[in-house]
C-alpha cells in the first residue's frame, strides 16, 4: 500500500504499454488509476492483475445508471479488490445510496467517491447541457448531496478543494485531476493546478496523468512529483 497522494492515470491505449509503466515503479511510489479506455481494452483482469502486484487501484468507470444497476456494477468492481471506486453525482442520491449498497455486499470495502463536475467542463459548458449554475456552485451542491449519502469523497478540480474542504471537514475525500506540474502542458483540462498547490488547498489525493505518462522518463517526474509533495 502506497502513502503517496499521487494516483497515476494509466493513460495508456493497452494492457502491454501501461505494463511497460507499471514494471518501471514500486507499489509505494503512487496509486494507479484504470480509465475506461485501458478498462474496456485490457478488462477486470488487467485491474486484477495490478492488485495482484500490490498497487492500490482506482477503477475510474464512472457509473452512472438507474439505482440497481449501480449497486450490481459496484459490487462487481469492489470484488475485484481495488482500493477505490467511483460513480456519477448525477446519478442521484438513490443512486449513490445503491453504489453504497453493492460496496457493502462484497467481501472487499474499497472507497467510494463521486465525480462533480469534469474538469474539462467550465461555465460554458454547463450552460450548453442546461445546467445554468456555475461550475463552482455545481460542484458545491453536488458535493453535498455526496457527503448527505456518506459517500466518501469527491472528484473535483483543485480549484474547488479549499472551499469544499472547509465545507466538508477533514475526513472527507477530494480526489483532484486536473494536475499539471509547472513545467507540463496543460492539455484538454481547463481547471488545473501544480501538485503543491493542490494539496495546499485541501487536496487528498492528486490524479496525475499525461505529464507523467508521456514524459520522457515517467519514473523521473514521478520522483520529482513526490519529492515536491514532501518537502
Amino acid at each position: 500500500m502506497s502513502d503517496s497522494k499521487v494516483i497515476v492515470a494509466l493513460d495508456y491505449p493497452d494492457e502491454t504499454s501501461a505494463l511497460r509503466f507499471v514494471d518501471a515503479i514500486e507499489p509505494a511510489s503512487c496509486r494507479l488509476k484504470v480509465g475506461k479506455e485501458l478498462f474496456t481494452r485490457a478488462g477486470p483482469q488487467f485491474v486484477s492483475k495490478l492488485v495482484d502486484r500490490q498497487f492500490d487501484v482506482f477503477l475510474d468507470l464512472k457509473f452512472h445508471d438507474i439505482p440497481n444497476t449501480v449497486k450490481a456494477a459496484c459490487h462487481a468492481a469492489a470484488d475485484l479488490g481495488v482500493w477505490m471506486l467511483n460513480v456519477h453525482a448525477l446519478g442521484g442520491s438513490a443512486m449513490l445510496s445503491a453504489g453504497l449498497e453493492g460496496i457493502d455486499k462484497s467481501t472487499h470495502n474499497p472507497l467510494l467517491i463521486a465525480v462533480t463536475v469534469l474538469t474539462s467542463m467550465d461555465d460554458q459548458a454547463l450552460s450548453e447541457i442546461g445546467i445554468n449554475n456555475s461550475a463552482e456552485q455545481q460542484v458545491s451542491l453536488l458535493a453535498a448531496m455526496v457527503r448527505s449519502a456518506h459517500l466518501h469523497g469527491v472528484v473535483c478540480s483543485a480549484q474547488e478543494a479549499s472551499r469544499l474542504r472547509s465545507e466538508s471537514g477533514d475526513d472527507f475525500l477530494l480526489v483532484t485531476p486536473g494536475i499539471r506540474p509547472a513545467s507540463a502542458a496543460v492539455g484538454d483540462q481547463k481547471r488545473v493546478m501544480t501538485p503543491v498547490k493542490a494539496v495546499e488547498a485541501g487536496a487528498s489525493y492528486l490524479v496525475i496523468g499525461r505529464p507523467i505518462t508521456q514524459a520522457t522518463d515517467p519514473v523521473a517526474v514521478l520522483a520529482e512529483i513526490n519529492q515536491a509533495l514532501n518537502t
